[in-house]
């Protein structure tokens, strides 16, 4: 077979790749990072291991990829004209059930990193570094319009302040966070550590 027919055979459509990837999801929600297996991913969406494998090199790879799939919308494509209508912009972009699912599911994967390098470098290349890319941005243009000083020593902190708000509402309180409390949480904690006042 040429390289060119295997590149054809090798290649999955949109819509198959969204398959797996909810499949690949629905299992870690049912048995955790540690217990999936190239297997029973292969067994669930009726696909070769060979073609996992081929496609996405490994398990942390697929996880991660099947993670960022299900975000919807980037940050730095919204540009609400304030920061404030930004950061609650990102808020919106999933409703509450989205929002208490997704948690759940980085709880598992956050636990799971501290013991799988390869996870733990996935995620961080593959999710964390874009985010933090995207944040910048917004900040950039917050900064350009003179809502957020450029020397506020709260930027360093930014993304630390919104995930800590997402990650602790399910600690601390036993209830997912929802975007009600991350709005709130953003207005009474994140906008003032910024020295930016709310209308």
């Amino acid at each position: 077979m040429t390289e060119v027919a295997a590149a054809r055979r090798s290649r999955i459509t949109p819509e198959r790749e969204a398959e797996l990837y909810e499949a690949v999801l629905d299992l870690l929600r049912e048995v955790g990072y540690d217990a999936l297996t190239m297997d029973a991913v292969a067994a669930r969406t009726r696909s070769s291991k060979a073609t996992l494998y081929r496609q996405w090199g490994g398990k942390a790879e697929l996880v991660v990829k099947a993670i960022r799939h299900t975000k919807h919308g980037r940050l730095d494509e919204i540009d609400t004209g304030s920061l404030r209508g930004d950061l609650h912009a990102l808020v919106r972009l999933e409703d509450d059930c989205t929002i208490q699912q997704n948690s759940a599911l980085m709880r598992g994967v956050a636990m799971a990193m501290h013991h799988n390098a390869d996870l733990r470098e996935a995620f961080r290349s593959q999710l964390v570094e874009p985010e933090m890319s995207g944040f910048h941005q917004v900040i950039q243009r917050a900064i350009d319009r003179g809502e957020v000083r450029a020397d506020c020593p709260a930027l360093d902190f930014l993304l630390h302040m919104m995930v800590g708000g997402f990650a602790t509402r399910a600690l601390l309180d036993d209830q997912p966070p929802t975007q009600a409390f991350l709005t709130s949480y953003i207005d009474a904690v994140v906008l003032p550590a910024l020295g930016v006042s709310i209308p």
